[in-house]
């Protein structure tokens, strides 16, 4: 054996060098990166929804921590949901993508057929003590297929009509069954998901763009249309609106948020949640957080949403296929943008569209399937990066 030979390492100290170590240990500490936010989020909504529901449940004619137990039990299920989604391999969802969109349709047309009205707003399936919020799973429905036909179809791109034929499939369709609940809210939402995707994609920009403004406008109308809907907007614009009327909302939470200071009046003092403040458990639990821990705690929840979209996008980056990369880039574009409306909401920089709070507000099908999608994320970080001249598609 001559001394070259000898002294060539062999496969087994290769695979422990400390190069390889580190670029197998990137995926987990991603995951860990990802998994902390959404933990402490739970949390500290759990803390929110304890102290935030106790008066609407009395008013309900229920105990006191009524809401706060049913939450309990949420976050239990959409916890193993998260667990569940990081054992699938996410290509398996690339397969499924036109059964998912189908099944997403039919709940939506189920809602409409079935649904419960609250407000005013028909967005909910109930069957006994389960309700059911199809919405919540269309978001998915249109990222995965969206994604999946994107990748297949990525060398035709350049053609508009391979473009728009899959966003009028998706997104046209689900947006016109959202309306009729009406949910602009989550219109939006998913319409700005996926504008993420696309973008992302390998089509044209100036498509990508001309399809963008041309929903922006559309989003416009919708959205004056609506008197009520016309009501937030003007209410938003308005720089005195009016506290008793259409700006009540936004005058309780400013004042919840003002009253709160740098620290806080404490776990569990907030004076908003006595019916001053409308949804104060669900859409406008962030006022709570900002009155009963402060500035302090209102930028601890802002900086663990950051973080979160920060990982996120890493994740997306550095998966190693096409499919991989537009799921990632669409499920964290959809909760970050949700974070972003309804703080914006809450603290009147954005018009108010009833959005909960990712993780945070009070509910049970956002909770799930915002915990869900968090699996999908980790198993695309499990994956890896996709390695030099191997197939990404």
């Amino acid at each position: 054996m001559s001394s070259r030979t000898a002294h060539q390492p062999s496969s087994a100290n290769v695979a422990r060098t400390p190069r390889v170590l580190a670029h197998r240990k990137a995926p987990e500490r991603r995951t860990v990166f990802l998994l902390v936010p959404v933990a402490i989020l739970l949390v500290v909504g759990l803390g929110a929804v304890w102290s935030a529901s106790s008066v609407a449940a009395i008013r309900d004619g229920l105990d006191q921590h009524a809401i706060f137990q049913k939450q309990i039990v949420f976050v239990a299920a959409g916890i193993v949901a998260l667990f569940a989604a990081t054992r699938v391999p996410y290509r398996i969802y690339q397969k499924w993508a036109p059964a998912i969109l189908v099944l997403s349709t039919i709940g939506l047309i189920a809602t409409m057929v079935f649904g419960s009205t609250r407000g005013g707003a028909e967005r909910w399936i109930e069957y006994g003590p389960i309700t059911l919020q199809t919405s919540e799973f269309s978001k998915f429905a249109v990222i995965v297929f969206l994604s999946a036909t994107l990748t297949r179809k990525e060398k035709h791109l350049k053609s508009f009509t391979h473009l728009v034929v899959p966003v009028a499939v998706s997104l046209g369709l689900t947006s016109v069954l959202l309306l009729e609940q009406p949910d602009l809210g989550t219109t939006l939402l998913i319409g700005g998901a996926a504008f993420a995707v696309l973008t992302a994609s390998a089509a044209r920009f100036l498509h990508v763009a001309g399809l963008g403004l041309g929903s922006l406008g559309l989003a416009v109308l919708v959205a004056m249309a609506a008197p009520y809907r016309r009501a937030r907007v003007l209410a938003f614009l308005d720089p005195n609106p009016d506290p008793l009327g259409d700006g009540l909302q936004t005058f309780q939470s400013l004042v919840a948020l003002g009253t709160g200071g740098l620290f806080g009046v404490g776990l569990g003092a907030s004076r908003a949640r006595w019916s001053f403040l409308p949804n104060a458990h669900t859409d406008f639990i962030f006022a709570i957080i900002g009155e009963e821990q402060g500035l302090a705690g209102a930028l601890v929840v802002l900086l663990l949403f950051v973080m979160f979209g920060f990982v996120g996008t890493v994740v997306a980056l550095r998966a190693k296929d096409q499919f991989g990369r537009l799921l990632a880039i669409g499920i964290v574009t959809w909760i970050s943008l949700q974070a972003i409306v309804n703080i914006g909401g809450v603290v009147k920089a954005l018009p108010i569209t009833g959005v909960p709070l990712p993780f945070v507000s009070a509910g049970g099908s956002a909770m799930i399937v915002n915990l869900a999608v968090v699996g999908v994320l980790v198993n695309i970080a499990r994956s890896g990066r996709a390695q030099p001249g191997s197939r990404t598609r």
